[in-house]
C-alpha cells in the first residue's frame, strides 16, 4: 500500500547517482504463496518479465507490446517504464515477499533516468527515449507528476534521499505547465505537454501534480508546495468539477470542455485531499475526499463502466482509495477493488503466458488478437500487489 511517508523529515535532496540506483538487476521468480493476491501478483511480475522486459543488455528496457511489431519502437514510451516502475515499487512492499524484489525495483528507477533529457533550460523526462536510445519525444507533464510520485514511493520504501532529491527536481518540471494566462476561460489549470502548440489544460495532469506536490509538503513541510498543492487542487474543483469525485477531463484554451470521465482523475483528486488532510490537520480536506471517494465509487461501480476503464486508470484510482482507506477506513474500497481484479484475473488473463489482454482503450473485454501490454500488465500486477499488501 503506497501511503505517503507520514514522519515529518526534512532532508537534503541529493542527485540521483548511478552507484546508487544501478545494482545488479534481479529477476524474481513467481512462488507458491499463501496468500491469493500476492500469488497473483508474483505470477503476473514474472510474465511481465519474461515476455515485455528487455533485460539488462538492453539497458533494463521494455518493450511497449508482446508480440512486438516491425513498426513499434524499439523500447517502450516513458508512461510503461513509469508504471513498470511503480509495479516493481509494489512487489518490493509485499509482505514477507517483498525483499526478492528490491533489487528490481533499484534498476527501474536507473533505467527511468534514461528517458531525462537535461536540455537548456527546460528539463524533463521525455515521452521517449532521447539519443543515442531514441529519438527523444515531448515533455508531457502527466508522465512527469506520475514519475515525481513513484520516486516518492521508492523513496518511501528505502529511506534513499537520492529519490527524494530527484522527485523534488520533477515539481520543478511540472511546475513549469501552470497556465497563468488570466484571458483564458476559467484561469489556470496545467498544460498536458510542454509545447507552444498545446491547447488543453487537463484534470489528469493538474490532479497528479497536485497530488505529487502534497506529498512534498508532507515530507519537506515547504510552504511553496503547499501553496501549489492547494492551488491546483482548488484549480480542478472549480473548472472540472461535474460533481463529487467526478471530474471532466480537461478544457480547451477555446472554452469548450472535455466532459470525458476517467476513474483516475476522481483517484487523484481523493489521494490529494487526503495527503492534504495529514500534512495540514485541515479536516475540510478529509471531508472532500471521503465524499469524491463515496460519490465516484457509486458511479463507477455501475454495469460495466469500472471493467471499461483502462486498467492503468483503475490502478491508479484504487492506490489512492487505499491511501484514504488508511485513515478513514471503508470496506466498499476494497470489495470494489477485489470485485474487479477477480473478474479480470478469470476474464481478461491468458493462462498460457499470464499475459492480460484487453480492448485498444486498453479496458474492456478481454481481446484474444490484441497484444499484451507493459502499461496493462504492470497495471495489473500493481492491482494485486496492493490489495496483497493492505488486507482491510
Amino acid at each position: 500500500m503506497k501511503i505517503p511517508v507520514r514522519t515529518a523529515l526534512v532532508l537534503a535532496a541529493a542527485p540521483v547517482l548511478c552507484s546508487v540506483l544501478c545494482p545488479a538487476p534481479a529477476l524474481a521468480a513467481a512462488k507458491p504463496a499463501a496468500d491469493p493476491w500476492t500469488g497473483r501478483a508474483e505470477a503476473t511480475y514474472g510474465s511481465l518479465q519474461k515476455h515485455l522486459y528487455q533485460g539488462p543488455e538492453n539497458h533494463g528496457l521494455y518493450q511497449e507490446k508482446t508480440p512486438q511489431q516491425s513498426t513499434d519502437n524499439a523500447h517502450s514510451f516513458l508512461w510503461p517504464m513509469r508504471e513498470a516502475a511503480a509495479a516493481t515499487v509494489d512487489m518490493a512492499g509485499l509482505p514477507k515477499a517483498g525483499n526478492a524484489y528490491r533489487a528490481d525495483a533499484a534498476e527501474r528507477f536507473a533505467t527511468l533516468e534514461r528517458y531525462f533529457e537535461p536540455r537548456d533550460g527546460r528539463p524533463g523526462y521525455d515521452s521517449y527515449l532521447p539519443a543515442p536510445l531514441g529519438q527523444g519525444g515531448d515533455v508531457f507533464y502527466d508522465d512527469n507528476s506520475v514519475v515525481g510520485l513513484s520516486l516518492l514511493d521508492q523513496y518511501r520504501s528505502t529511506g534513499d534521499t537520492a529519490y527524494l532529491g530527484r522527485a523534488e527536481q520533477t515539481f520543478d518540471i511540472v511546475s513549469r505547465g501552470w497556465d497563468d494566462d488570466a484571458s483564458k476561460t476559467c484561469p489556470g489549470g496545467m498544460d498536458w505537454v510542454d509545447s507552444p502548440s498545446n491547447t488543453t489544460r487537463a484534470a489528469n495532469v493538474t490532479g497528479l501534480a497536485a497530488e505529487l506536490a502534497a506529498r512534498l509538503y508532507q515530507v519537506k513541510h515547504e510552504s511553496r508546495y503547499l501553496r501549489s498543492a492547494e492551488k491546483w487542487y482548488g484549480w480542478n474543483r472549480s473548472c472540472l468539477r461535474q460533481g463529487p469525485g467526478l471530474y471532466r477531463n480537461s478544457r480547451g484554451d477555446d472554452g469548450t470542455v472535455d466532459t470525458t470521465l476517467w476513474t483516475y482523475n476522481s483517484g487523484a483528486m481523493v489521494g490529494t485531499a487526503t495527503t492534504l488532510y495529514l500534512a495540514t490537520g485541515d479536516h475540510s480536506y478529509l471531508k472532500r475526499a471521503v465524499a469524491d471517494a463515496g460519490a465516484s465509487l457509486a458511479y463507477w461501480k455501475q454495469g460495466d463502466r469500472l471493467h471499461d476503464q483502462p486498467a492503468i486508470f483503475n490502478a491508479i484510482y484504487f492506490d489512492n482509495l487505499r491511501i484514504l482507506n488508511g485513515v478513514r477506513p471503508d470496506p466498499a474500497y476494497r470489495q470494489v477493488e477485489s470485485a474487479y481484479a477477480e473478474r479480470i484475473w478469470k476474464e481478461n488473463r491468458d493462462p498460457s503466458d499470464g499475459l492480460f489482454r484487453f480492448q485498444p482503450s486498453g479496458g474492456g473485454d478481454y481481446n484474444p488478437s490484441a497484444p499484451a501490454e507493459t502499461l496493462e500488465q504492470s497495471a495489473m500486477v500493481q492491482i494485486f500487489a496492493g490489495l496483497a499488501t493492505d488486507r482491510s
